[in-house]
């Protein structure tokens, strides 16, 4: 089949890649416009972007794929399929009605649990223990369409959202191409989304990362992962503002946000039992281990966090 790609960010690249490899004819790809970006906030292609120009790709950057002009170059391209995978923008009807097979989107979660913008983190957070990968129909509605194939993924104990975001996009990379073989030989049927399990997975801000250190530390220790790397999960000690790592739970006890600071550990109150800090990164400095940042910082025994 000839395939447009859609993408913008480095977790779509492993399935850019993998397309690339198939049997199918990847003809072009389609991404954000170019963003600022680093202290200079110079104009930057995404990852996508960067991938499919090395291959030699055709690239287009519309603002918006509303735009008259876009959907004229992408009906020239002719796809009968577009895959796509966290490409960023809502797609009107008269895109989606371009390439016979419609847009095939890969999304990070078991359908439809899950729907929106930030699976992997609200999955973490929430506790699951295995989470996967849905390739489905886009349609209107967010994340409704009818589904062609999944991936289950376990969800470690150790893994944060960019580790296990990560393992998805490269296991997930396979189940799209898998899906374009199916659509091409006539073998796949799409079926449904179930009505009932359905939920949402909204976005995190970054006020959302910020830690309450009176909550459960099984509930402290989830939302640090689920927010690492991004938007980083944070607290406040007099004011300013410090991201935290990952941590781990202990069998001990202290004040909700009470430091305990030992010769290697730093540990932290919570409403059950402390936790030890990982990794505290100050704003503008770089990230270190929690002992090193309380030396550094002359931080004692009994101060506390905020929240």
């Amino acid at each position: 089949m000839r395939v447009v790609f859609a993408g913008t960010p480095e977790v779509a690249v492993p399935s850019l890649d993998a397309i690339a490899d198939s049997q199918h004819e990847l003809v072009g790809v389609v991404t954000r416009p170019d963003a600022a970006a680093g202290r200079g906030r110079k104009l930057v292609a995404s990852p996508v972007a960067q991938r499919a120009e090395e291959l030699g790709i055709p690239v287009l950057k519309p603002e918006h794929p509303r735009d008259p002009e876009f959907q004229e170059a992408l009906k020239a391209l002719d796809p009968d399929v577009c895959p796509v995978v966290a490409y960023g923008a809502l797609l009107p009807q008269s895109a989606l009605d371009i390439p016979e097979h419609g847009w095939v989107n890969l999304h990070f979660s078991l359908l439809p649990a899950y729907r929106g913008a930030a699976p992997v983190q609200r999955a973490i957070w929430e506790g699951e223990e295995i989470t996967g990968a849905t390739t489905f129909r886009i349609v209107k509605e967010l994340d409704a369409g009818p589904t062609y194939g999944l991936m289950t993924q376990l969800i470690r104990p150790e893994d944060t959202a960019g580790t296990l975001l990560a393992k998805l996009a490269e296991g997930g990379a396979g189940l799209l191409v898998a899906t374009l073989d199916g659509l091409a030989d006539g073998s796949l049927v799409a079926r449904d989304q179930p009505t009932d399990g359905v939920t949402y997975a909204a976005k995190i801000n970054p006020e959302d990362a910020q830690l309450t250190w009176s909550h459960p530390a099984a509930g402290i220790e989830r939302q640090v992962r689920a927010c690492t790397p991004a938007p980083g999960a944070w607290t406040l000690l007099e004011g300013e503002r410090f991201k935290i790592g990952p941590v781990t739970l202990t069998d001990e006890q202290l004040a909700p946000g009470t430091l305990e600071v030992r010769k290697n550990d730093v540990l932290v109150g919570t409403g059950t039992v402390a936790v030890r800090l990982g990794l505290v990164k100050a704003f503008g400095k770089k990230e270190m281990a929690a002992a090193d940042w309380a030396r550094g910082a002359r931080v004692e025994t009994g101060v506390r966090f905020d929240g």
